[in-house]
C-alpha cells in the first residue's frame, strides 16, 4: 500500500497490520487498530489506540512500523455514549 506522506496529528485512522501466517491454514493473518495520530514520520506511525468500547481494553500507545501496515484509512469519531 502506498501511505500517504503526511498525517495529521489527531486524526482517527484504522490501520489493519500484517500479523503472520496461521500455521494451520497457511491463510495470511491481520491485527486492526482504531485510534488517534500522536505522529508519523514516514517509517513509524505513533497512535493513541481507542479503549475498547465495552471497557475490556484500557487506551494505549503503540508504534506501528511503515512495513507492517496493510491498510490505512480515515475513521470518524464514535457517538457519543447514551445515557
Amino acid at each position: 500500500m502506498r501511505l500517504p506522506e503526511r498525517i495529521p496529528v489527531g486524526a482517527r485512522v484504522v490501520v489493519r497490520i500484517t500479523d503472520g501466517v496461521d500455521e494451520y491454514t497457511g491463510r495470511h493473518q491481520y491485527r486492526d487498530y482504531v485510534g488517534h495520530v500522536r505522529a508519523w514520520d514516514g517509517r513509524t506511525l505513533q497512535l493513541t489506540r481507542d479503549a475498547a468500547a465495552n471497557g475490556s481494553r484500557p487506551a494505549q500507545d503503540v508504534d506501528i512500523s511503515a512495513t507492517d501496515i496493510a491498510i490505512l484509512k480515515p475513521v470518524p469519531e464514535r457517538p457519543a455514549a447514551r445515557r
